[in-house]
């Protein structure tokens, strides 16, 4: 059972070994906020369990950072008779997300977590915003803050503005390349990642989504390589590179393989004044 630790003044993290995947939890004087709730029912009963030995304060609220299953799916669990926040595309997009996710674990029985993830019931958040809301867990404000679109289209961050912790979902990432998969928005996650980079100090606690807690310079290098992502498919786009060739015909700061999506996504979103006639 994976355990928490706390990184800052009762704000507790597990890293988790399925997707590498980091759940928070955040105490007032009040109750607790859980940040994220695994990939299964079952993950997140796991979860409740660790929750309960931090803290003798029930679970007050859950925040979704983004509608990806491995954030989502123990809402019903950990979720259960309290709100659950999200973004309000993130919301909407949670039963389709979690669907598409269940097809997958479908197509490879073989896995290890495909029945658990066969077995969860997709609930989506039910209190939902659209820019940034404020909850109080009794005497500690939290803030959640969509700042625009980058992994998804609903992605949420979690400040804590008295233990200056931030909880950046999946538009930070350690462990791997960000996810710059079918439903990124990679022309526009270097400027998300700006307004984000504004909630920082040099001494904040930087939680990823996924890999080891990290600090405002490494928020702040991962920006300038998604930054790099876009401004290359910006250039390769207005040199007339098609797409298909955009992939062979740059240096990339992160492996190749992880960025078909990305350079699909951003071609698609760049305006045609943008884009050049293809090379012959």
């Amino acid at each position: 059972m994976t355990a928490f630790r706390e990184v800052s003044d009762r704000v507790w993290v597990a890293r988790h070994t399925w997707f590498d995947l980091n759940i928070a939890v955040i105490a007032g004087t009040e109750g607790l906020l859980v940040v994220d709730t695994h990939a299964s029912a079952s993950a997140a009963r796991a979860v409740l369990e660790q929750v309960r030995t931090l803290s003798p304060l029930p679970v007050a609220a859950v925040v979704n950072t983004h509608e990806h299953f491995d954030h989502t799916f123990g809402n019903g669990v950990i979720g259960a008779g309290v709100p659950v926040y999200a973004h309000e595309t993130a919301a909407a997009n949670t039963v389709p997300a979690g669907e598409r996710a269940k097809r997958a674990y479908a197509a490879e029985p073989e896995d290890p977590h495909a029945g658990e993830v066969a077995e969860t019931e997709i609930v989506p958040a039910d209190r939902t915003f659209s820019s940034a809301v404020s909850l109080d867990l009794g005497e500690r404000p939290v803030e959640l803050v969509h700042p625009g679109l980058g992994h998804t289209a609903g992605d949420v961050v979690v400040r804590v503005p008295d233990a200056d912790v931030l909880l950046a979902g999946d538009l930070v990432e350690e462990s791997a390349t960000p996810g710059f998969g079918p439903d990124c928005h990679p022309m526009e996650w270097p400027l998300t990642l700006d307004l984000v980079s504004a909630l920082l100090t040099e001494d904040s606690v930087v939680v990823p989504g996924h890999g080891a807690v990290v600090d405002r310079d490494f928020a702040l290098e991962q920006r300038a390589a998604i930054g790099g992502v876009a401004e290359t498919i910006r250039d390769l786009a207005g040199r007339g590179v098609p797409v298909d060739a955009a992939l062979a015909s740059a240096e990339w700061p992160f492996p190749v393989e992880d960025l078909a999506d990305a350079v699909r996504r951003g071609y698609q979103a760049l305006p045609r004044s943008a884009r050049s006639l293809p090379l012959l």
